[in-house]
């Protein structure tokens, strides 16, 4: 099984790394971007079947170190 998790900044937390891919978008003359959020992906290969235990043993990972909480949200996606 595979687990892919996405994270990104919350809502109103500063994204410079976006605000400077924008920049350099609208530099190029990509004019309809209005915004850009800049994110990571996370891939990992679990070796179980186990749908519940994966989504709880990754959803633990994403709390206790993939993802800073404070600022950062996650979505998993099992697959």
């Amino acid at each position: 099984m595979k687990a892919i998790i996405n994270v990104s900044l919350k809502a109103g937390v500063l994204d410079s790394q976006g605000k400077a891919v924008h920049h350099a978008l609208d530099s190029l003359h990509f004019k309809d971007v209005s915004d850009v959020r800049v994110g990571k992906q996370i891939i990992l290969k679990l070796d179980t079947d186990n749908k519940t235990e994966a989504m709880a043993d990754v959803t633990k990972m994403c709390e206790e170190l993939l993802a800073n909480t404070v600022i950062e949200d996650y979505e998993i996606e099992l697959v």
